[in-house]
């Protein structure tokens, strides 16, 4: 058998490819998706009400870290249309068509933030969690994701048989969070927060509009037509100047958050590499990406490292390629006899993380609220050791005592949930005492103890 020429092996791989890979078989017609985009994009009636709701939503999942409740508010989610929309247009050369979409866009941009920052405001929950904090910087992911999210969501969209790959898009780019965090920002005045959900909304956008117009001009979308070649002049002018617009701060937007992902990789590599100590420990760690002066802030717990060492550190920067950025250590608690073994162990639980985060009131609270527990044992421990005594005391003043108990206790005010700290004081009479003898009994307490909230229980 003849083997096959280079030539015809190459001609039977194009074709096999180009069968397997083509995306007019089950094209719908082009008409049908740009009028499917359009309906998408407009933000009026159901699609504004699905927007509030699913905004809602989304906002509470944030609240209360619930990433399974996010994700069900993005499945809900309108806001790929306008987007898509914009991208089409530059496609097609329609510049009313882009116009339409960046209003529509701006709208449901504009609700969305409203709706959550009223939601954030009125909410009891303050705290930033996870979920929210993971939308308040872009990274190199979210580029790509946003990308090949796009990619995915115009070409299931140009189908005549719509599949799920809509709503796995509308996930996987998560536009919905990014705006939720935004409102939280401004109900609490975090600008910093505002400006990376922001950030990092602009970037899914851009680059979601951008594969639109990749997929749209690769099926062959027919441009628009004009009755006056002046006028279509006019609007290829007008969208190109769009074009440069949008592409020059994006690339410059994809190019920051390539080169910060690259940055925090390298302060990784070198804080695994490097900041490994017999008796310390790393438990946090916090970068500033500036470009030209970054910043890498540790935590440490343990034994005190010499200013010596620091410095040792500091030299090896540029080695792992962090030339423009400069050390911050924070020394924690260096407490004897340190258990590296126990520490590491807290650290995965997360309890010395939280003790010792890089925060002076917060470290500061902590100790008070040690400082307070050790107290209250100590006077638990006061008690319990003055009770044999008080035992042998209240029997020589009330002859008939039997059992004798003296404990703390906390007791809650049902109708306004106060709490206040008792002396509970448990009896036991051959013959129940009188009302004289009880408060005589109430008044030598309150004297021994040195405690003025005295409850005495008699059987």
């Amino acid at each position: 058998m003849e083997t096959p020429s280079p030539r015809v092996l190459f001609r039977a791989s194009r074709l096999f490819l180009r069968d397997r890979f083509n995306l007019d078989e089950d094209k719908a017609h082009e008409a049908d998706t740009i009028d499917e985009i359009k309906r998408s994009m407009v933000f009026r009636g159901t699609n504004l009400w699905i927007l509030i709701f699913a905004i809602m939503v989304a906002s509470v999942g944030l609240n209360v870290n619930s990433t399974a409740v996010i994700i069900g508010a993005m499945l809900i989610s309108p806001l790929m249309g306008p987007i898509m929309g914009v991208g089409l247009g530059i496609g097609i050369n329609d510049f009313d068509l882009i116009l339409k979409a960046l209003k529509n866009l701006g709208v449901a941009v504009a609700i969305s933030i409203i709706t959550s920052a009223l939601y954030f405001a009125i909410s009891p929950l303050n705290d930033a969690q996870s979920e929210l904090l993971a939308r308040t910087s872009p990274t190199l992911w979210d580029v790509l994701i946003a990308f090949f999210g796009g990619l995915a969501g115009i070409v299931a969209g140009s189908r005549k048989e719509k599949s799920n790959a809509i709503p796995g898009v509308a996930i996987a780019t998560a536009l919905m969070p990014p705006l939720c965090t935004a409102g939280y920002a401004i109900a609490t005045a975090k600008w910093n927060f505002f400006f990376g959900a922001m950030y990092l909304f602009f970037i899914n956008g851009v680059f979601i509009s951008l594969a639109t117009y990749i997929i749209v001009r690769f099926l062959g979308f027919k441009l628009k037509e004009f009755e006056s070649p002046d006028r279509e002049k006019k609007v290829k002018r007008y969208i190109l100047v769009f074009v440069i617009l949008f592409i020059i701060p994006s690339a410059i937007t994809a190019y920051r958050v390539v080169q910060q992902s690259l940055f925090n990789q390298r302060v990784s590599n070198f804080l695994n590499m490097e900041m490994v100590f017999d008796d310390c420990k790393m438990i946090d760690y916090t970068t500033e990406y500036t470009g030209d002066h970054n910043k890498i802030e540790v935590t440490l717990y343990g034994e005190h490292i010499e200013d010596q060492k620091i410095l040792e550190l500091e030299e090896k920067l540029p080695k792992y390629g962090l030339d423009d950025a400069y050390l911050v250590v924070n020394q924690g608690y260096a407490g004897e006899n340190i258990d590296i073994q126990e520490v590491n162990e807290n650290i995965k639980t997360g309890i010395i993380e939280d003790l010792y985060r890089n925060n002076a009131e917060q470290l500061k609270s902590k100790e008070e609220e040690i400082a307070f527990l050790k107290k209250e044992i100590i006077s638990l421990k006061s008690i319990e050791s003055k009770s044999g005594d008080i035992t042998g005391e209240l029997k020589a003043l009330m002859p008939d005592l039997e059992q004798f108990s003296l404990s703390e206790t906390v007791v809650m005010q049902a109708d306004s949930m106060s709490r206040d700290t008792v002396l509970m004081a448990y009896m036991d009479f051959k013959k129940k005492p009188s009302s004289k003898d009880l408060k005589k009994i109430e008044t030598f307490l309150k004297a021994r103890t040195k405690k003025d909230n005295i409850k005495i229980l008699v059987e």
